[in-house]
């Protein structure tokens, strides 16, 4: 049989080829496709054959309505890619701009500090989705009750700091917006540290007999084919490479804190998984350190910077300082205007690379933007990586990819 010829272009779930080959519709209503993600597999038997991925299904065009909109107007619609961990598209967004204005250094401590902590809270709130969903798609119904109750106290944490939960547009240009996060929050921080525990997913899942049958030896990526195709995030620590962009090229405050960057040279579903959980260790980790970090700071250390063509001076000011009035006018009616050039910023996203590519051609709007979304880089090897498996395996390594179509059909 060909490998190269085309997949029939009929829409009905099943179409048969021989007497033991089908091409079967896995998506893109399907629960265990992480949403509207489309999988054609052909199979021969139980085993796939070969597999065609079709996205699209939730394509809502955010680049050109990012080119549409003012630079500080364009935040709310990063929050739309990953929504499961909406603070880290924020944060890459913000320091792409802020390295097309130049003023990536001038960033107050406090705000590099508030950052990296959102940062880490985003990044467990992105892997308690992860982790509850790819272990019921395996079957484990209480990983997902616990990964959701914890991740609840997390989105309470979101919605104390900027009255939103889910897409919180948290950060600003500059620091970390008008309004600081005060006391009360740091100590909601502390509060969630000391109860939290991540023994319930290590007890259930680590040393679990099933768990391992489904993914010890399954949806196997050497560390040749992900470097060839371009992995990142755990994906790629998953294949044996130490690489994380929070150590390689620190941002934020990540270069003032200790933290250690997990990897395992198996490149199996099961690798993927000890990487995400270990990740979740260093996460805490962090937060501590930033915590501590905060309180050691003078009351009155400021959290933007003090820059009027960035960020808007403080609202009570306005109605009677004039230059406040004047710089509040022209920022709301013209926006940031960077002079004309390129900037291309990436962080670690709980995905992968986060990058913002954005052209300035000196105007209030990005005059062309480009957002580099781990999830859809990462998705381009599931068909290298399925062949050959079960179909009940392509569940397992879907879930361990951990894609969200949001940032796929961005």
């Amino acid at each position: 049989m060909s490998m190269d010829r085309a997949f029939p272009s009929t829409s009905a779930d099943i179409e048969q080829i021989s007497e033991t080959q089908l091409v079967l519709n896995m998506g893109p209503q399907h629960p265990s496709t992480h949403g509207v993600l489309r999988l054609l597999l052909e199979t021969e038997g139980e085993q796939i054959v070969r597999s065609e991925t079709d996205v699209g299904y939730l394509h809502r065009g955010v680049e050109k309505l990012i080119e549409a909109h003012d630079y500080k107007g364009a935040i709310t619609l990063t929050d739309r890619m990953d929504y499961t961990s909406a603070p880290a598209n924020n944060l890459g967004y913000l320091m792409a701009v802020e390295k097309l204005l130049g003023i990536s250094d001038k960033i107050p401590l406090r705000a590099r500090y508030l950052r990296s902590l959102v940062g880490e809270l985003s990044r467990l709130a992105g892997h308690h989705i992860w982790i509850g969903t790819h272990a019921l798609d395996l079957g484990a119904m209480s990983v997902f009750l616990y990964a959701l109750r914890e991740r609840e106290k997390i989105l309470y944490l979101f919605e104390q700091a900027c009255g939103a939960r889910l897409t919180t547009s948290f950060m600003r240009v500059g620091g970390t917006g008008p309004h600081d996060v005060g006391e009360a929050f740091i100590e909601n921080v502390e509060e969630f540290l000391d109860g939290y525990t991540l023994r319930e997913f290590d007890d259930i899942l680590t040393d679990n007999e099933i768990f391992q049958q489904r993914t010890r030896g399954i949806g196997v990526i050497t560390t040749e084919d992900a470097l060839r195709w371009g992995l990142t995030g755990p994906c790629l620590r998953g294949s044996g490479v130490a690489w994380d962009l929070r150590k390689a090229r620190p941002y934020a405050a990540y270069d003032l804190v200790e933290f250690d960057v997990p990897a395992y040279p198996e490149g199996d579903v099961y690798a993927r998984y000890r990487v995400r959980l270990n990740e979740m260790y260093q996460a805490v980790r962090i937060i501590r350190q930033c915590v501590a970090a905060l309180r050691a700071l003078p009351p009155q250390a400021p959290s933007n910077v003090l820059l009027p063509q960035a960020v808007p001076p403080d609202v009570a000011r306005v109605p009677f300082d004039m230059e406040a009035m004047i710089n509040h006018f022209k920022l709301v009616m013209h926006g940031l205007a960077p002079e004309a050039g390129e900037a291309y910023f990436a962080l670690e996203s709980p995905k992968g690379e986060l990058g913002y590519y954005f052209v300035s051609d000196g105007s209030g709007k990005p005059y062309r933007c480009h957002v580099r979304a781990p999830s859809y880089v990462n998705l381009g090897i599931l068909d290298h990586t399925v062949r050959g498996t079960l179909i009940a395996d392509v569940v397992a390594i879907i879930g361990s990819i951990d894609i969200v179509l949001g940032e796929v059909d961005r």
